[in-house]
């Protein structure tokens, strides 16, 4: 038991498989003049397996993935067709009318740990000699007006990942595990294999040995990395590791995708995803640098196939026999643990939730960095960490879990039974029931929350309450109106960036076309 970790062997390629194997590599120096004693680094990918290939949205956490990659910010734009994200505006989510938005942006509210500023921007729309109402965001936070403006996070003047505003991407899921795949075999000494997994072979302990593959025969390693997509063929299949479901909270299983092009080649580029409503589920809008990906996610109990399809041909404003989309089915759910034995799932393999706020990708890079950052020494290590890790994404999972919901039973749509029902009490898991009553009297705070393994922040949680209408109750704590002066201060330093972006920025198409045919600097 005490083998020393010398190969780690990844079932699956797709962006999990990729990112694994990239980060593993990079830390453990798969290749290079210490390669002798770093740790070997295998992908076995089936050529006979598409990947899913339809999550495009990623988290500002990319940026230093592809850092420690070494990756640039040019080859990767250029390469996997990607543009700038700034955060998402979600529509029709509120009350359903037209006029109704709100956005979740990527930068912190003014002045986020100095005071509360949304009892002051609250104490501003019960005043009723204000003018008109402002958005919490856009009073809080200038990306807000940025984005409605469609421009960049920045200029081409910045080096790379440099940033005015706090930024993601957009990207195409394919072209990026193809440069990945690159990479990784080039530059980080990944070995790739190109062949099917047929059998799991297990060693006396319980271990996976080995797995069996038609070409290549048995591929041995002292770790296995599941990224064999929804049929987790290592941690579901061959260790029968449950899948815990939630679809009793969440209640999206379906999505129809589709390709939508351009107008014409300078249309522009939304600098943010677009999340609108429907009756049973909603729809996004990503625009990449050629075309906008758009896909209708919805709960199969509410409504049907044909139904979905014609609100999706309508959004985009096509004849609904003309459209051809990709149909995806999925449960909702993570499996009981992620970790076991000499095993651990990352991606699909290891559970999915719906796409709403992009949690996939970043999963991923966070499991993938924790395996990397803590890769057992040795077989008599394995455990210890397979127990940290285990603990760790079960938390990050259930508060995904606990703040997607918290989109659906803040609404006020009747208009149909899935958001009625999305608001009854027996849908809503205990946790998130326990931070609302907190916040019938207060902003959130980072106090809220009691672990480092925190996914969305304190101010992600303000952005969707008070964009969705929360009105909270600050009678009982009136000191928090006491530091007038640092609101005020703080309102006016917004309002002050703001204008500064709009006035600096370029739009989103203008840059990308810049870094297409300059590339930024690399100082």
């Amino acid at each position: 038991m005490n083998n020393p970790t010398k190969t780690v062997v990844i079932v699956g390629g797709g962006s999990a498989g990729w990112l694994s194997a990239g980060l593993i590599a990079a830390k453990h120096n798969a290749k290079g003049t210490l390669a002798q004693q770093g740790v070997k680094v295998i992908l076995i990918e089936s050529p006979s397996i598409p990947s899913v290939g339809v999550g495009e949205g990623t988290w500002p956490t990319m940026r230093n993935t592809l850092i420690e990659l070494g990756i640039s910010e040019t080859e990767f734009i250029r390469e996997c067709d990607a543009s700038f994200k700034q955060g998402a505006k979600f529509a029709k989510w509120c009350d359903g009318s037209d006029d109704d938005f709100y956005y979740h942006p990527l930068v912190l509210p003014q002045g986020f740990g100095k005071g509360d500023l949304a009892a002051h921007w609250l104490a501003t729309q019960h005043n009723s000699d204000s003018q008109q109402p402002q958005s919490f965001s856009n009073a809080v936070c200038y990306q807000e007006a940025i984005c409605e403006q469609g421009l960049a996070p920045k200029t081409i003047r910045h080096s790379e990942f440099d940033a005015i505003a706090n930024y993601a991407y957009h990207l195409d899921a394919g072209k990026f595990a193809q440069l990945l795949k690159r990479h990784c075999v080039e530059k980080l000494g990944v070995t790739h294999i190109s062949d099917d997994v047929v059998a799991v072979n297990s060693d006396d302990n319980g271990d996976i040995a080995s797995v069996a593959t038609t070409n290549n025969g048995d591929i041995s390693g002292d770790l296995f990395v599941d990224c064999s997509g929804f049929k987790s063929l290592l941690l579901g299949e061959h260790f029968n590791i449950d899948l815990v479901k939630c679809d009793d909270v969440l209640f999206i299983d379906s999505a129809l995708a589709v390709h939508v092009p351009y107008q014409c080649d300078d249309s522009a580029i939304a600098s943010h995803t677009i999340s609108t409503a429907q009756q049973a589920g909603w729809i996004w809008d990503i625009g990449l640098q050629s075309r906008r990906g758009v896909g209708h996610v919805y709960s199969s109990r509410h409504t049907n196939d044909e139904e979905a399809k014609q609100a999706l041909a309508d959004y985009i404003g096509v004849e609904v026999d003309s459209l051809t989309c990709k149909k995806i089915t999925f449960e909702s759910g993570h499996r009981e643990k992620f970790w076991h034995k000499n095993c651990v799932a990352v991606g699909l393999a290891a559970g999915f939730l719906e796409p709403l706020e992009a949690s996939a990708l970043v999963l991923v890079e966070l499991s993938a960095q924790m395996i990397s950052e803590q890769l057992p020494a040795s077989r008599d290590a394995m455990d210890i960490v397979a127990k940290r890790f285990n603990d760790t994404f079960l938390y990050r999972w259930d508060r995904i879990i606990d703040f997607l919901k918290l989109h659906y039973m803040l609404s006020s749509r009747t208009d149909s039974a899935f958001w009625r029902e999305n608001r009854d009490p027996a849908t809503i898991p205990q946790s998130l029931q326990d931070l609302m009553t907190l916040w019938r009297h207060r902003a959130p705070a980072d106090l809220d929350f009691t672990s480092n393994n925190e996914v969305f922040p304190a101010a992600s949680y303000q952005y969707v309450l008070y964009g969705m209408g929360h009105q909270s109750d600050y009678s009982g704590s009136p000191h928090k109106l006491h530091d007038h002066d640092l609101a005020t201060a703080q309102f006016a330093q917004n309002r002050k960036l703001t204008q500064q972006a709009l006035n600096n920025l370029p739009s989103n198409r203008d840059l990308i076309d810049k870094i297409k045919q300059f590339g930024f600097s690399t100082m």
